[in-house]
């Protein structure tokens, strides 16, 4: 008989260790690790070659033109590229309740009218408790199968048998493989189990939509090789507080990585939201007030206008609050720190809150001199001029650096009624006619030039 062995793996990031830790070294995560049991017995790596492929020559490979099917859900498409190419694997990430099933669902049964065979597998909930979603999101074809199992082999083989053309797991942490002995959700279950996914939606041309779970850090829990394997990643994004959700794509080898799409939920399921700009001004408050500046940032190929709140005020605590939601901190510290020294703006002994509305995340550099705005006119208890868009990114000696796509913005801002933009003089030869642009070199410039006409001296 052979001996068994065992390891402790690391859940957060695969590291592998023979004895347990409370901290990985690899990851720092605490009290991450499970034992999970090896088999003793050796593999004989001989048989396990069935493959007798040859190599060929990149010159004598020929490929057809790129097979695409849409989901006839154009927000959908935009972050897959133009949509779902045969024998792909998508990962869909999000946090519980997102509605990462419904999206999944609706686009089951789009793509069921278009003739295409489904088969949606349901490790999490049972087949009536799938059918009350469908009825709520009025889907009904008889393309669409729906299976409610957990077992890796069994699923294969009723891909055999169905030979569908679209499969959905949801989730691949609730699938497990008989091959190996640790529980589902592990790492090891986890990668052996998309990577024989991989195998049958490459060899049967195939296309996989898995649904992955994620960590109480935002990231997608088990191993990092697992979003190496598939082909596209796709993060589900949104406030619980608001009805609509954001699909932004990490990864995609058939299209743009950084793409977003709008969604919002209700009562029938995801609807889209055509102009997300239209959605992200409504919130914004009528009259202007002191620490508000709309900035125009750019996801992927589509510019978006954002609101960004800024409010400062004496602290009561010995060292005072920085608070960040929706921008990074540490890019916030980093612009406070040139207010103070290139503009003369005390903040040492104030409290700082900024906050983007609509509860999405804004990481690209041109939103900098919105945010530093936004600050500074709040201190100062003035405010912006409410038909005026701000671009650019800060220097740390206070210059402002030049953007890309600043046409694109600028296009955006005046097709939703803005009439004045403050831009890198670098960007200053780039206009549509529709809007005034104003040219600034540092910070300093653009603060005077931002600041409405009745509130400078």
């Amino acid at each position: 008989m052979a001996k068994i062995k065992s390891k402790w793996v690391c859940q957060n990031c695969g590291y592998e260790t023979a004895g347990y830790l409370g901290k990985c070294p690899e990851c720092g995560a605490w009290a991450s690790f499970v034992e999970e049991i090896q088999d003793g017995e050796k593999k004989n790596f001989q048989n396990l070659i069935t493959d007798d492929t040859k190599p060929s020559l990149i010159s004598d490979i020929h490929i057809g033109e790129e097979i695409r099917v849409s989901t006839n859900i154009s927000e959908f498409d935009r972050i897959l590229g133009g949509g779902l190419v045969q024998g792909s694997i998508v990962l869909i990430a999000g946090d519980p309740g997102i509605g990462k099933s419904t999206i999944l669902l609706q686009t089951s049964g789009e793509l069921s009218k278009q003739g295409q065979k489904i088969l949606y597998v349901t490790a999490e909930e049972s087949a009536g408790q799938l059918k009350l979603r469908a009825n709520r999101l009025e889907i009904n074809s008889d393309n669409l199968y729906i299976y409610p199992q957990t077992n890796l082999e069994c699923i294969k083989s009723q891909i055999d048998e169905i030979k569908p053309d679209v499969v959905v797991i949801d989730s691949i942490q609730a699938i497990y493989s008989q091959t190996i002995s640790s529980t589902a959700g592990s790492v090891s279950q986890i990668r052996e189990c998309c990577n024989i996914l991989m195998q049958i939606a490459k060899n049967k041309n195939i296309t996989m939509l898995i649904i992955g779970h994620v960590t109480k850090e935002g990231n997608i829990a088990g191993p990092k090789v697992l979003e190496h394997m598939v082909d596209t990643v796709i993060s589900f994004e949104g406030d619980k507080y608001k009805s609509y959700r954001m699909l932004r794509s990490m990864k995609n080898r058939f299209g743009t990585t950084s793409e977003v799409g709008i969604f919002e939920m209700a009562s029938k399921g995801l609807i889209e939201v055509k102009n997300p700009n239209e959605l992200f001004l409504n919130e914004r408050s009528q009259d202007s007030i002191p620490g508000s500046a709309i900035v125009v940032t750019n996801e992927g190929t589509r510019p978006l206008l954002v609101e960004i709140q800024a409010l400062v005020g004496a602290t009561p605590y010995p060292s005072p609050r920085r608070v960040a939601n929706g921008i990074d901190y540490s890019r916030l510290l980093q612009i406070l720190a040139v207010l103070e020294k290139r503009v003369g703006l005390n903040l040492s002994n104030q409290d700082v809150y900024v906050n983007v509305m609509g509860g999405i995340e804004v990481d690209e550099p041109s939103a900098d001199l919105g945010i530093a705005i936004a600050i500074a006119t709040c201190a100062r208890d003035v405010v912006v001029d409410s038909q005026t868009v701000i671009i650019g990114e800060i220097g740390l000696s206070g210059e402002i650096h030049p953007v890309a796509n600043i046409e694109k913005r600028l296009n955006e801002a005046s097709m939703n009624g803005f009439k004045k933009a403050i831009i890198p003089y670098a960007n200053r030869n780039v206009g549509n006619g529709k809007i005034k642009t104003v040219p600034v070199k540092r910070l300093m410039d653009a603060i005077t030039a931002c600041i409405s006409p009745s509130n400078q001296d």
